[in-house]
């Protein structure tokens, strides 16, 4: 066993690592095995109460906070066996240490996310509300520190014990308020906008007041001392300016885009983040103001940024942070709230945040003429508080500021207040309208002349040539019918940090909105400008930044608001180069499903066999064979309209197949005896097919072929005399039995599903249409784009 002997009252230094258990040595007495047990521990108990919180749309911060609670004296550290056996007192100075390194790097992290020049762009209205978003807690902390110190803070040193009161309660969380934003699709809103200015002007405004705080709580009695702490730090940010900046300036621009960054870089910047954290902790701020100010310095452009983010963001926020959570618990001891005084004091210090947190921003933001609704939506908002309240609290509690009842109440209080806000947004803020009707929800319609509006939608770069070459051949001779396409770039927002980049990236690109900023720096949106200069087509970038589970409500709602008539989304499989499809993932086959389901027009899936190859084609070369089978009902109906469309630019011509079942055999292929509904739809097929022979945008690029056939093994054998041309376009609910014995995609239906099988085809693309049908729709309540003038607004209007 290892040494617990006592020398001087104190106990033996732990050893890293035992002889094992057959040796008669407990892993639990060492200091190896036992950080290894604690940190699995917190990870699995924090990712289960994440994964149990996740249907009340709360951030992940939450979950941390409450696991670590629980971990403490407050829960289970009720059980002396448990806290001396997994917590013993010993090893916390080893959990400290871990927890800290993990939390030096998420604060570079968070620098590194914190970009100046947009904070430098803030509006003059987003600064009034940040700012009396802090001026107002804060001055309402200092009046409740005056509260606390008569009553449970008794004895505490006044100056620095008003400070962190008054940081404590002034705060607002930036990434946990991104989060939320992003759950509740309001990133690119108006209110998303000004709350993640305000929220970024709040987070440096409290990091001025934290080091302000920690100056003030030295031990020192001298008065010189805070001034030489506060001079210092002043000196270490201007020598981070003149001198950390400019290398790592130099490196960055040493890393041009497409090539992997120097291995010798990384470990340059990763070690100066260390180096910096010593010297702040040195001149006695805190180790933490290192990190932050290397990450507020390091240049944002370039893929520099991107890869450090990505190199070290998983192992600090999934293994290292939720220590930090963790080692905050286990000093809470929430039993210490004790009497009627001990609530009182904490109901006071929840009303008075949210108080001076709500009702500040909510006064300065009615000054600046935002209706009452989203005034209330930005107070509830800024009132949010994460990470950034705990390290404030920490630093109390270690400087002796903040006893163990203050340190309760104020760790309830931030979890109280993150906890409530986002069903309070989604009280104020969320109600069910529906959106403004509109008429051309199918691209089949009686007036050809009318713009055609696409929302084309794209995972990576393998989907944008295909992608504009379907646009290229859609957009007619371009004097007919104009065409607008809204192409919708879909981002997964994951748990990682590095989601506040993509932040970032959504309110520049614009979700429902296109992207009326400066030129993008984003290669996907360049390759669409680039497109629409060349062509008399509107192409408008748009992102959508959402959980996968939730990315169609995305796409939906924006098909809705931009009136589109038809969404193009890619198949959730991709063709490798022996031909065979892989599939990226099956939450993106979920993402067509549901939207297939809740489409407010129609829907086509891409399966990209890349049409005109890996680059777009420029019109005087395109030279495509389309093919249309038509079997008969509303998709096939409107995935000949689609054809009909197409076949109008020069460079394409158009073959459409009508199969028809031979006499003696079972109508409509094999799906049984006709009833009055399918004969009908027949009839409708009929007139539709009159209007198609009459129709003169085909001329003689259109070939109309009839095939008699009498069974599924004819249907495949005309099908795949046609596999030489470079697209199908087909019905996704065509009246024919299925072509193919199983398949797990049926939202291809019963011929796209063989036409995009590699045993038919590995050159022709696919498109499989679903027709909008009024009678089916589903769709949920959508709310309307109100601008803060109280109207609702389309900015798809405008002219490109």
């Amino acid at each position: 066993m290892a040494s617990t002997n006592v020398t001087g009252g104190c106990p033996a230094a732990m050893k890293a690592s035992s002889n094992g258990a057959f040796q008669h040595e407990s892993p639990l007495d060492f200091a190896l095995p036992l950080i290894i047990l604690q940190i699995c521990l917190v990870v699995v108990f924090t990712r289960l109460l994440a994964y149990l919180l996740k249907p009340l749309k709360q951030p992940r911060v939450i979950a941390e906070i409450i696991g670590g609670i629980l971990l403490g004296p407050t829960a289970l550290g009720r059980s002396k066996v448990y806290i001396n056996t997994i917590f013993p007192e010993k090893s916390l100075t080893v959990l400290d240490t871990l927890a800290n390194i993990g939390l030096l790097f998420f604060l570079f992290l968070v620098g590194l996310e914190l970009d100046f020049a947009a904070i430098r762009k803030t509006g003059k209205k987003s600064l009034l509300i940040a700012l009396a978003g802090i001026s107002l807690p804060f001055i309402l902390g200092v009046g409740t520190s005056f509260v606390l110190s008569s009553t449970i803070s008794k004895g505490v040193h006044q100056i620095p014990f008003i400070v962190f009161m008054g940081v404590a309660l002034s705060i607002t969380a930036f990434p946990v308020l991104a989060r939320i934003l992003a759950e509740l699709k309001l990133l690119t809103t108006d209110i998303g906008r000004m709350a993640m200015s305000a929220a970024g002007v709040n987070d440096i405004a409290a990091w001025i007041l934290l080091a302000l705080a920690i100056a003030l709580s030295g031990n020192e009695s001298s008065p010189l001392v805070p001034l030489w702490v506060l001079l210092s730090g002043s000196g270490f940010v201007i020598f981070a300016v003149l001198a950390i900046k400019p290398l790592l300036g130099y490196m960055a621009k040493r890393c041009p885009e497409g090539e992997p960054v120097k291995e010798l870089y990384v470990c340059v910047t990763l070690t100066l983040v260390l180096a910096a954290s010593f010297v702040t902790d040195t001149i006695g701020i805190h180790a933490l103001f290192g990190a932050f100010v290397v990450g507020i310095v390091t240049p944002k452009e370039g893929p520099f940024c991107r890869i450090l983010t990505e190199k070290i963001e998983d192992l600090v926020s999934g293994l290292l942070l939720p220590l930090y959570f963790a080692s905050s618990g286990l000093k809470t001891d929430v039993t210490t709230i004790r009497g009627a005084q001990s609530w009182g004091l904490l109901l006071l210090v929840i009303l008075t945040t949210c108080f001076g947190k709500i009702g500040g921003t909510v006064v300065a933001s009615m000054l600046c003429k935002v209706p009452f609704r989203e005034a209330m939506s930005l107070g509830v908002l800024m009132n949010t508080k994460g990470l950034v309240e705990l390290i404030v609290l920490n630093i109390g509690k270690d400087r002796k500021v903040l006893n163990d009842q203050a340190f309760a109440i104020l760790v309830l209080m931030a979890l109280v207040t993150t906890f409530i806000t986002t069903p309070l947004l989604m009280a104020i803020y969320k109600p069910a309208r529906r959106g403004a009707p509109y008429k051309h929800r199918t691209i089949q319609r009686k007036d050809h002349d009318s713009e055609l509006r696409i929302l084309a939608c794209f995972h990576s770069t393998r989907n944008i040539p295909t992608l504009i070459n379907m646009i290229e051949s859609s957009r007619g001779t371009g004097q007919r019918g104009r065409l607008c396409v809204y192409a919708m770039h879909l981002m997964e927002l994951s748990e990682r940090s590095s989601a506040i980049a993509m932040v970032h990236k959504a309110r520049l690109n614009g979700l429902p909105a296109w992207n009326k900023v400066e030129r993008s720096t984003d290669q996907m949106v360049i390759a669409f400008e680039a497109y629409q200069h060349l062509r008399a087509v509107a192409v408008r970038p748009m992102t959508a930044i959402s959980d996968l589970s939730s990315i169609h409500e995305d796409i939906c709602t924006s098909a809705h608001q931009k009136r589109v008539a038809m969404i193009l989304l890619p198949f959730h499989k991709h063709q490798r180069v022996d031909g065979a499809m892989e599939s990226i993932g099956h939450a993106f086959h979920e993402v067509n499903k549901r939207v297939l389901q809740r489409a407010p027009c129609s829907v086509g899936i891409l399966v990209d066999r890349g049409l005109g190859g890996t680059s777009h084609v420029v019109a005087s070369e395109v030279d495509y064979k389309i093919v249309v089978p038509f079997f008969g009902g509303l998709d096939d109906r409107e995935a000949l309209a689609y054809g009909m469309k197409m076949v109008e630019h020069p460079g394409i011509s158009l073959t459409v197949l009508k199969f028809v079942a031979a006499r003696g055999t079972l109508k409509r292929f094999g799906k049984g005896e006709e009833d009055e509904k399918e004969k009908k739809g027949k009839e409708i097929d009929e007139e539709f097919l009159r209007e198609l022979m009459n129709d003169p945008r085909g001329n003689e690029s259109l070939a109309y072929e009839e095939r008699v056939v009498e069974s599924r093994d004819d249907v495949n054998a005309t099908l795949k005399a046609m596999s030489k041309c470079n697209l199908f376009i087909v019905g996704r609910n065509a009246a024919v039995a299925p072509l193919v014995n199983s398949t797990d995609c049926p939202e291809l239906g019963p011929v796209g599903s063989l036409l995009s099988s590699s045993e038919f085809s590995t050159t022709a693309s696919v498109l499989v249409v679903q027709g909008y049908d009024p009678a089916a729709d589903t769709r949920p309540l959508i709310e309307e784009d109100v601008d803060y003038e109280g109207s609702s607004r389309d900015i798809s209007d405008s002219t490109v």
